[in-house]
């Protein structure tokens, strides 16, 4: 411990060091329920890639694992610590160092959070589309850990499809540059991807180019209330077979939108089994949005409300960005699962997840990525209840089997981490698993980055 303090302090300002236990502990953890988490040896936050490379060179030559933290919003314990860690917080390195209108790319540090990153471009006409529930706090480079996604992807894609190139602090504290600047670039392996998702298990990002779209007009939102989790659900399959391309279809069930009810008092409709939220940003919404609300209609929605303006609009987001938070309060824990499925299977996947429910005797709420797939069972128990608990963790598991069982991944946007290792094997298989091990060995020899984390 006293020669990994006093290498990095030969290179490190005394302000990036935290020693103090009381305080390192509040770095063990992300916000996943039943993930381990160790205790750190120390925390360091860098500003500069020369302080990141510093960091790495110093813990290959002690073989001190390195565990990359973002802002700890993630849902997989990926940013957990592990014993006689450094944890290497990237928060302070949040710059954005350059937007480009001409090449419709913003270059930036990885600490920089999303929202501000999201308001800064749009002074330029200019939009960055990935929006995490959690984007007022989370970070780009987390954000690119976990190949996180947003309520906007049915129309425009996750993170992974904005990331065009990388700057990479790898294991031993070489800088590797990947991808491009460019709209369009083939050369070699497309190693960008690679690391967009990776859960910081290859290499610490310290900048990113990521591509931005025209800010889009306006968007408008509908409410469907529906009489059934499933009748919902062929709303959305009668929607996107008609070839619509709302930017937003996000679903609520009645847990859900009681729980919001509850905590902010936002007026939703508690009599519904499930609330589906349609948008559109095209230059004619309130023609699109009429469309779509006849197709809710014929697949039974009991009222359909079109918002009047944006700040109704804003109004429905805010309640849908609630939604996890809400859930929260409803027991003093929650399990937060996030499997996708394809949308057709997506009204058997929600009828699986209340059977679960009822087998197991908990409230599991659901709101949903309606339009991809992308289903999030919150499962709400008592941490205090050892039954409660081991039912919990029961019923996520039998969740994430009926994913597999429909065709679906065990993770959408929230990443493996600790949480979902057993089922990482299970999806991908043997061969699967031994040609991810070989990739990890490749850029990490020692095993020092995150350990213990995807498989």
């Amino acid at each position: 411990m006293d020669d990994l303090l006093e290498q990095l302090r030969a290179g490190l300002p005394a302000e990036a060091l935290i020693t103090d236990p009381d305080v390192t502990a509040s770095y063990a953890n992300d916000m996943a329920s039943f993930c381990d988490a160790g205790t750190p040896a120390v925390v360091v936050l860098p500003r500069t890639v020369e302080q990141v490379q510093h960091v790495m060179r110093t813990a290959t030559a002690l073989r001190v694992p390195v565990v990359p933290q973002g802002a700890r919003t993630g849902l997989s314990g990926a940013a957990n610590a592990s014993d006689g860690c450094i944890v290497l917080s990237l928060v302070k390195m949040d710059r954005i160092l350059e937007i480009s209108p001409v090449d419709r790319i913003a270059v930036v540090e990885p600490g920089v959070i999303n929202a501000v990153l999201s308001r800064a471009v749009n002074e330029h006409g200019l939009y960055y589309p990935p929006d995490p529930s959690s984007w007022e706090t989370c970070t780009i480079g987390g954000n690119i850990g976990t190949a996180s996604g947003g309520l906007c992807c049915v129309k425009y894609g996750v993170t992974a499809e904005y990331v065009l190139g990388l700057d990479i602090v790898l294991a031993d504290g070489r800088l590797l540059t990947t991808g491009r600047r460019t709209a369009k670039g083939v050369a070699g392996y497309d190693l960008t991807r690679l690391f967009v998702g990776s859960e910081g298990s290859l290499g610490i990002v310290v900048k990113a180019v990521l591509a931005l779209k025209p800010q889009p007009p306006q968007q408008l939102v509908l409410a469907a209330e529906f009489p059934s989790a499933a009748a919902a659900c062929d709303a959305v399959c009668r929607i996107m077979e008609r070839g619509h391309t709302p930017s937003l279809l996000e679903l609520m069930d009645r847990t859900t939108v009681r729980a919001v009810n509850a905590m902010a008092g936002m007026g939703l409709p508690e009599t519904t089994e499930a609330l589906l939220l349609c948008a559109f940003d095209t230059p004619d919404p309130s023609a699109d949005l009429a469309a779509v609300g006849e197709l809710c209609t014929a697949a039974g929605a009991t009222e359909v409300v079109p918002a009047e303006d944006a700040a109704e609009s804003e109004m429905l987001l805010q309640a849908r960005r609630m939604s996890l938070t809400a859930l929260e309060t409803i027991k003093s824990a929650t399990m937060i699962d996030d499997v996708c499925v394809p949308r057709s299977k997506l009204g058997a996947m929600l009828d699986g997840t209340a059977a679960v429910a009822e087998k197991f005797g908990l409230t599991i709420g659901v709101c949903a990525h309606a339009g991809d797939g992308n289903t999030h069972p919150v499962v709400c128990f008592d941490h205090t209840d050892a039954d409660e608990s081991r039912r919990a963790r029961e019923s996520f598991d039998e969740i994430m089997a009926l994913g597999l069982e429909l065709g679906g991944t065990i993770t959408g946007e929230h990443g493996v981490g600790v949480l979902k290792k057993e089922w990482l094997a299970r999806e991908l298989g043997d061969v699967g698993i031994e040609m991810q091990r070989g990739i990890k060995a490749a850029f990490d020899p020692l095993g020092l980055l995150n350990p213990g984390k995807l498989f």
